[in-house]
């Protein structure tokens, strides 16, 4: 079963969500947040398998794919009260298992904690760690800096982005939830001082649950989901299955 929808938050714009799975009733359903300047089609090399698992919601953001564009600013408190709308109006009812890619994990840090008690599970893949600027991209080359600093165009904007990594700073709490954390093992242009600096990085994100679990994907670069969908497959199923017993 596949059901597409646009929805309208706040009698001001349309998201554009896909609602797939079919009798899966008593599990949660996921929620999955694609990266920075990503749309749902980020999901298409997992999705047949999770919908296999339970019901999964996957969705365009404001301004990406399918989806109209919002005159508010585009930091992550924005993005998660979008979503919360889109699930209340679409009566996607919880509980949730929420999977975030990279900057979609920013946001679903900070949705499992403005939302606790809906939330049952957490996997972050490849996740933006709250110190990146500060922390990790000193590391890297020049030229990489640059690149990073110019490809803010496509969704929000440099500062908005900055913002969403200070609310998450900000709002960072230990969840009582089970947490799985997705590192990429094999990053492009890394070194392998700035490829042990970010695994460990992944590996602090876990402070934030008091049941944590990581897991380094060897072989992958940023996009776990295409380079060892296994490897997000089995966090999703694993979660499901914790939240069964």
């Amino acid at each position: 079963m596949s059901k597409e929808m646009f929805v309208k938050i706040n009698s001001e714009y349309k998201l554009y969500a896909n609602f797939l799975g079919e009798n899966h009733d008593g599990k949660p359903t996921i929620i999955m947040d694609a990266g920075y300047g990503d749309d749902s089609k980020a999901w298409g090399s997992v999705i047949e398998d999770i919908s296999k698992l339970s019901n999964v919601l996957i969705y365009d953001r404001a301004g990406l794919g399918k989806s109209e564009s919002s005159s508010k600013p585009r930091t992550s408190f924005e993005m998660v009260q979008d979503l919360k709308t889109l699930l209340i109006e679409a009566k996607i009812h919880p509980p949730y298992i929420l999977v975030g890619h990279s900057f979609g994990g920013v946001n679903m840090r900070i949705f499992a904690t403005e939302y606790q008690k809906d939330v049952k599970g957490l996997v972050l893949i490849d996740s933006t760690p709250e110190d990146y600027r500060k922390r990790f991209l000193p590391t890297m080359p020049q030229d990489f800096q640059q690149a990073y600093n110019k490809q803010f165009t496509s969704e929000c904007n440099y500062d908005d982005f900055m913002e969403s990594l200070k609310q998450l700073k900000e709002t960072k709490i230990e969840l009582n939830i089970p947490l799985i954390v997705l590192s990429a093992g094999s990053k492009t242009h890394y070194s392998q001082e700035s490829q042990k600096l970010w695994n460990e990085m992944q590996r602090e994100i876990l402070e934030i649950s008091s049941e944590g679990e990581l897991v380094i994907a060897e072989n992958s670069t940023h996009y776990i989901q295409n380079d060892q969908p296994e490897v997000v497959i089995s966090a999703i199923k694993s979660l499901i299955d914790s939240v069964d017993d």
